[in-house]
């Protein structure tokens, strides 16, 4: 395992899940599932199955620093990378990668969300490790992709074609197309031909393929990491990464890379996973009671109310009546009653907070 490397990426604010997650206080730090952990809790305790916790590396922006320190107490603290400006995925797995490489140069890595749910997993250690074997042995861009259930249009989807090669995982195949999110008749088609897996968000490569590929199909954001490698793991680290994304471009690692390279597979994998996105999503992820509401909370009292998402702290009592389809969230004295079907909305009611409130209650 010494050659296994993870890379977490922490750096997103969660705006969908207002009023729970904040600015201050983003959804990957919260247990939004009332499980007594929260999501980077859950997702550094699932890599730390397959990577020692000194290969594990979390990044995520400059004032999210103490909060990785004090939830993830078995972390290095000098695996806390940093960022000084949010610039998407590609910047982000292009520092950690450039940086891991320079300490080791057979690393393989695993690249991750820190917010997502897997509920089986077994089944995904199973997987990353197929793709870890993979990777070791070959230059190839991996990506873990499930298996649909349904025609949702808040997904990627990725498109396979059958491996001529002999692989000894049947379930990894070559990547055809990726397609960002659909309207609902595509993402129906996608479901009826048979060949289309969502996009998952989770990546598996060694730090050499994964260069070679940043170097082959976004130069200038390769150029701009590979010129910290005298500064990687030293003092002067922090202060070149400050003037490298100044410089770098906000970009995806779909559109940098993964979009473009011709070795690409995708690992065809139903491991539970959820990108808990909405809180839509989430209400699939609570028990419910006999009115199939998602209750999360000690102390709800609910009459004649069907098919509600109500989350609210431990000590606040709530009594709802006559409710149904509604989401109900109370955090930091901030509630929130909102119809599920409009829950798009939220980042609009956001920027209206801030807009009419300042930047206290976001």
């Amino acid at each position: 395992m010494k050659n296994q490397y993870c890379i977490i990426m922490a750096g997103g604010v969660g705006t969908r899940f207002w009023p729970m997650s904040t600015t201050n206080h983003p959804k990957q730090f919260l247990d939004i599932l009332g499980t007594g952990k929260t999501l980077i809790q859950q997702t550094f305790e699932r890599f730390a199955e397959l990577c020692p916790p000194e290969n594990i590396y979390v990044v995520t922006s400059d004032i999210y620093e103490q909060l990785v320190a004090e939830q993830l107490p078995d972390l290095p603290i000098n695996n806390i990378l940093t960022e000084p400006s949010r610039k998407n995925t590609a910047p982000c797995i292009a520092y950690a990668s450039y940086k891991i490489h320079q300490l080791n140069p057979n690393a393989i890595t695993v690249v991750a969300p820190s917010d997502h749910l897997i509920t089986k997993g077994d089944v995904f250690s199973k997987a990353i490790r197929s793709c870890f074997s993979k990777a070791k042995h070959e230059d190839c861009l991996l990506t873990l992709g499930i298996k649909p259930s349904r025609p949702d249009t808040g997904y990627g989807y990725i498109q396979y074609v059958d491996t001529p090669l002999q692989e000894k995982d049947k379930r990894i195949f070559k990547v055809k197309t990726f397609t960002e999110k659909p309207d609902f008749d595509m993402a129906k088609f996608f479901i009826e031909s048979g060949d289309f897996l969502w996009n998952s968000g989770i990546f598996i490569w060694s730090t050499k393929s994964v260069i070679k590929a940043f170097e082959n199909h976004d130069p200038d954001l390769a150029n701009l990491f590979k010129e910290g490698i005298e500064f990687y793991n030293t003092p002067q680290e922090k202060e070149f990464i400050k003037k490298a994304y100044i410089n770098c471009k906000s970009n995806s690692i779909d559109y940098s890379i993964m979009e473009k390279a011709k070795n690409v597979f995708v690992r065809s994998s139903i491991i539970g996973w959820s990108d808990l996105g909405t809180y839509g999503s989430l209400y699939n992820h609570i028990k419910h009671d006999k009115g199939n509401n998602a209750l999360v909370g000690k102390n709800i009292m609910q009459y004649n109310c069907k098919e509600c998402i109500v989350h609210v702290p431990k000590d606040k009592l709530v009594v709802i009546q006559g409710l149904e389809d509604y989401i109900v969230v109370e955090s930091d004295g901030v509630l929130m009653i909102c119809k599920k079907q409009d829950e798009q909305q939220i980042r609009n009611f956001v920027n209206d907070v801030k807009v009419q409130k300042g930047d206290k209650f976001i």
